[in-house]
């Protein structure tokens, strides 16, 4: 019996929802869009990445084949056929390479030959709307999963994004503080003096772990699974722990918390009226960044909500 063959194209050098192209792989993407795999859990499926997007892949029961992107991988993958391909890169060039696929059924974006620029297949045109203009984006009431099953013209029934990683770390830590938000969006960073004055609030009520692993990406999933409660900016961070099932309070200001989907836990957004946010922007204009005015004690009081 022919098993379908899906080829899944998604190297994180473009974000799904957001029109930038840029030379930072978003792991966090990379991640999020492992929501798709339970459609094509009978399928053979492929996934071509980012060599750096490997160990977020690595173990998934729901993917065949991992192929990092290198012109050998370019030139076996013209040469096969798939039923399904879909691209959820942006790059003109991986579109025109996803073009140039073998395959029944396509879905995501495209190439424009006569521009040289990505277009959208049939059911993906609202998603190329709604990552060229940020008005579109800031009123499309929908979860990011909801809006990427729509691309492939499925319906999003609450599944959440799948890490192949397996933690093996018992629960240590009543509370980790995930930090860091990595060098593509600074502009998420919740102030250090911020988590020093929660370190200071929470005193020895509940046992504090710093975020780990910021060197090696299997401590990280092994650190996040260690902790009971995950406080986090808008990061690679909260999609693991998505992913992990934990309980998660996400602090957000520039982006768009509408768009996220967490499964247990909380989002905290800004207590000031700028008219701004969120601005979609990794840099901020105001002289005080919004992410200034979730102070401390609200994280508190999320964190006493949930362990009550």
């Amino acid at each position: 019996m022919h098993k379908e063959k899906v080829l899944i194209i998604k190297l994180g050098y473009s974000e799904t929802l957001d029109g930038e192209i840029g030379k930072i792989t978003s792991l966090g993407d990379v991640l999020r869009s492992t929501v798709l795999l339970p459609l094509y859990k009978d399928a053979q499926v492929t996934w071509l990445i980012d060599e750096i997007s490997f160990p977020l892949l690595k173990g998934n029961p729901y993917i065949h084949r991992i192929l990092s992107y290198d012109i050998t991988s370019v030139l076996q993958l013209q040469s096969e056929r798939f039923d399904t391909v879909i691209n959820l890169e942006k790059v003109p060039g991986l579109c025109a390479f996803s073009d140039s696929l073998k395959a029944w059924r396509r879905y995501g974006f495209r190439f424009d030959p006569e521009n040289g620029v990505a277009l959208a297949y049939d059911g993906s045109q609202h998603v190329l709307e709604i990552c060229m203009d940020p008005r579109h984006k800031k009123t499309t009431k929908k979860y990011w999963e909801e809006i990427l099953f729509e691309m492939v013209g499925a319906k999003w029934q609450g599944e959440v994004c799948i890490l192949g990683y397996k933690p093996k770390s018992p629960i240590r830590y009543d509370i980790g503080f995930n930090y860091d938000v990595g060098k593509k969006w600074p502009n998420k960073a919740w102030p250090m003096e911020y988590w020093k004055e929660l370190e200071r609030l929470i005193g020895n009520k509940y046992s504090i772990s710093w975020q780990q692993g910021l060197k090696n990406i299997e401590d990280y999933f092994e650190w996040i699974n260690s902790c009971h409660i995950i406080i986090t900016n808008d990061s690679l961070g909260l999609h693991i722990s998505n992913a992990l099932n934990k309980k998660t309070i996400a602090l957000y200001g520039p982006t768009l918390s509408s768009e996220i989907y967490i499964q247990y836990g909380t989002k905290l957004l800004p207590r000031v009226d700028y008219d701004c946010i969120p601005c979609l922007s990794p840099r901020c204009m105001q002289s005080k960044s919004c992410m200034n005015y979730i102070e401390p004690k609200m994280v508190y009081d999320a964190i006493e909500n949930i362990l009550k």
